[in-house]
């Protein structure tokens, strides 16, 4: 996975998500500080850092989750909207995972995951169902969709929430410390089935701190600290010669333990 299609320059048409001079403030704290990101389509970006480097405010950005101070966003060419049916039509093309799974307790599992191509893509029940029970399937959770969220794991909801987000066929998957919730037997269920999505290249940005998927699965690490992009390389690259002193510094401390 490590041996990257980066290698050549990939031509700009390759571009799905394109951060440009993007900042963000929550008052008087400056959160992302002249962002500047593209994520090609296929690629797996991974981005680490300390608490509070602005890692998930980043993800949130790009499906306007946090409305920008300045700069663009655009998704596959298109500049972000900042509100409207064009944005939620933008939105439809980027699935979030969340480290909450999110997911509606009165509704069972398959209907979780067939809420949204019935009410925003249209999609006719009877398919809408088929292809849940595919994508269930293919998380390997098939077993529990007539069970309602709070009879299964942690594990398993998270699981069900990467189908779900899936169901919409987005163009890019966001992933905002999908584990971080979870107990630590159910981390690799869940790693297991995003590592398979990167496997088929499914174009990933990941927010996470489970350095193991970074090294296995991502083309690229964005290495941030207090909301700027520090540093930016492949895995092998990253984790073995860090060029700042600042990813030295957070390498040092987590890769002892």
């Amino acid at each position: 996975m490590t041996e990257t299609a980066q290698r050549g320059a990939a031509p700009a048409s390759d571009a799905l998500v394109v951060m440009d001079n993007v900042n963000k403030h929550f008052g008087d704290l400056h959160v992302l500080k002249d962002i500047d990101l593209t994520v090609r389509k296929g690629e797996v970006v991974v981005v680490i850092g300390p608490s509070g480097s602005g890692k998930s405010t980043l993800c949130r950005a790009i499906n306007r989750l946090e409305p920008i101070g300045s700069g663009t966003i655009s998704i596959d060419g298109v500049p972000l909207p900042a509100e409207g049916k064009e944005l939620a039509r933008l939105r439809s093309d980027v699935g979030m995972v969340f480290q909450s799974f999110n997911l509606f307790a009165h509704k069972t599992v398959l209907q979780n995951v067939t809420l949204g191509p019935t009410k925003v893509k249209g999609v006719k029940k009877v398919e809408a169902e088929r292809r849940a029970r595919e994508l269930l399937d293919r998380v390997g959770v098939g077993n529990q969709a007539d069970k309602y969220p709070a009879q299964l794991s942690g594990g398993q909801q998270q699981r069900v929430a990467i189908a779900r987000a899936l169901a919409m066929e987005p163009k890019v998957m966001l992933f905002d410390e999908p584990t971080s919730a979870l107990d630590p037997e159910m981390i690799s269920e869940v790693l297991e089935v995003m590592t398979t999505l990167a496997r088929e290249g499914m174009t990933m940005i990941v927010v996470t701190h489970e350095m193991g998927f970074a090294r296995k699965a991502a083309h690229k690490v964005i290495f941030m600290s207090d909301g700027e992009i520090v540093e930016a390389a492949e895995p092998q690259q990253f984790f073995t010669n860090a060029q700042s002193g600042r990813a030295k510094d957070f390498l040092s401390k987590i890769l002892t333990h």
